[in-house]
């Protein structure tokens, strides 16, 4: 099974930049589609509505996840359905088999990596952006435990890894993702794991456990030397 992934794409209302051919290659390179969220620039539905009409000259099946820019206007519900309609399959703690691969897909949030990681400890706001982390990774456990196939691929926007945002000013990486996805991954058999978020981090690492993880926002300088990788699983 051969897997293009990106994320990040960013579509603006004004739709200077068209991904259809990027699309339509992809539909000829690979057997399914991973989008890894921040799709649209703003979260507007009219940035969804432009990225549908380019997702229909992609002929394989899409699985995908949102990320924060897809939260930013306040219009989430109606971009999910828009991205949805469009023939995603949008993970949000839920698992998708296709041709014997298991989607497990999480937005993921933010938090740090390792020992400085945050903890919730101190006031009601700090405790509530751990709860959100906390919160996410119980989401993707669901997720994982629901998957069947023996090859399963974990599908994030927020990296689980320290290793793919580096790159990035260090003063931000608490905000680009969290340790405490990776430890879940790790308590099961996944193959590989794909997210976006760090514009200008790295492209490949492994979670403790030895998981592949890869950083496929489109600004990622990938092995395939276009904006999506692609990954045998």
């Amino acid at each position: 099974m051969r897997i293009a992934a990106v994320g990040d794409l960013h579509v603006k209302e004004h739709g200077s930049v068209s991904y259809k051919e990027l699309f339509s290659e992809i539909s000829q390179e690979a057997d399914i589609l991973v989008l890894t969220g921040d799709l649209t620039d703003l979260g507007k539905p009219a940035e969804a509505e432009i990225l549908a009409a380019d997702l229909r000259s992609c002929s394989i099946p899409m699985v995908g996840v949102l990320g924060n820019h897809d939260y930013e206007c306040g219009h989430v519900d109606e971009v999910k359905a828009i991205i949805k309609d469009a023939g995603v399959h949008l993970l949000e703690g839920q698992a998708v088999e296709i041709d014997g691969v298991g989607f497990a897909g999480v937005k993921g949030f933010a938090g740090g990596f390792g020992r400085y990681m945050l903890g919730s400890f101190g006031e009601p706001a700090i405790k509530a952006m751990v709860a959100e982390s906390v919160e996410e990774t119980m989401r993707l456990e669901n997720a994982l435990r629901q998957v069947r196939s023996e090859r399963a691929m974990v599908v994030l926007h927020y990296a689980p890894i320290q290793q793919t945002v580096e790159g990035e000013p260090p003063e931000i990486f608490p905000f680009l993702g969290s340790s405490r996805l990776a430890e879940t991954i790790d308590r099961f058999p996944v193959k590989a794991v794909v997210h976006g978020h760090a514009h200008r981090g790295t492209y490949e690492g492994r979670t403790p456990g030895g998981a592949p993880v890869y950083n496929v926002a489109s600004h990622i300088q990938k092995p395939t030397g276009k904006a999506y990788a692609l990954l045998d699983l």
